[in-house]
């Protein structure tokens, strides 16, 4: 397990069971004991057009899971539900910056709980407000799909938008982790590493592979090989 890496050098990979078999879901998270935390996506209905689970699943695959949770939270009313999953023992709570009325407060309240506080943006919001309060967040994620789904193919637009948080990150010498979700596979991993990104969100490229842990690694040393943006 990779998790407890946090240097600024680190590249984590974190599998999306949104890509896994859910009937097999104990064998399917024993497949990717190599990767460094599972992408945990909980989807209302309402934020996004598309339902998956809430807080009673979370928790099993928490009990069962070899790594980390890192949850992804497409839902409405964050303020509402976020703690709650921080309490699960979730490692990282990633909430949008469109549902959240207070985010900082919110990152405050997660991180009071123990958990990473992550802060996510759709493809067409800006960062720019994010910038003054980067340490408040221990990870920005940077959506290179319209959430909701997965299999989507990489937008490359969202690009100069995570180019501009490392950049950013670099100047305030912040320790934020830039994380991307959506579409990341071989070469869009090159792509998204040599932009600044050091965490990737990988679903189908993982769960689609006859041997999901060669995967990880394989996807791990590429991002390695492309990541041009230390911090620290």
């Amino acid at each position: 397990m990779h998790a407890d890496n946090d240097t600024a050098a680190a590249v984590r990979i974190n599998p999306s069971i949104l890509a896994a078999d859910f009937v097999r879901m104990a064998d399917e998270l024993a497949r990717i004991a190599a990767a460094d935390f599972v992408h945990v996506d909980v989807m209302d209905n309402h934020f996004v057009p598309n339902l998956t689970f809430g807080p009673q699943m979370v928790e099993r695959i928490q009990d069962t899971s070899p790594v980390p949770l890192d949850v992804h939270l497409m839902i409405d009313d964050p303020e509402r539900w976020a703690p709650g999953y921080a309490e699960i023992g979730a490692a990282s709570v990633t909430f949008h910056l469109e549902a959240a009325r207070e985010p900082v407060s919110l990152a405050r309240r997660l991180r009071a709980v123990g958990a990473r506080a992550g802060v996510a943006v759709k493809p067409a919001t800006p960062v720019e407000s994010l910038f003054d309060v980067l340490d408040e967040f221990d990870q920005i994620l940077v959506m290179t799909v319209e959430p909701g789904f997965g299999g989507q193919s990489f937008m490359p637009d969202t690009m100069p938008k995570l180019r501009a948080l490392a950049a950013e990150a670099r100047r305030r010498g912040s320790e934020v982790w830039l994380q991307v979700d959506g579409g990341i596979g071989e070469s869009t991993i090159a792509q998204a590493a040599e932009a600044g990104a050091d965490t990737f969100v990988a679903g189908s490229a993982v769960f689609g592979a006859a041997h999901p842990e060669q995967a990880i690694v394989a996807l791990r040393d590429r991002a390695h090989r492309h990541h041009r943006h230390p911090r620290g």
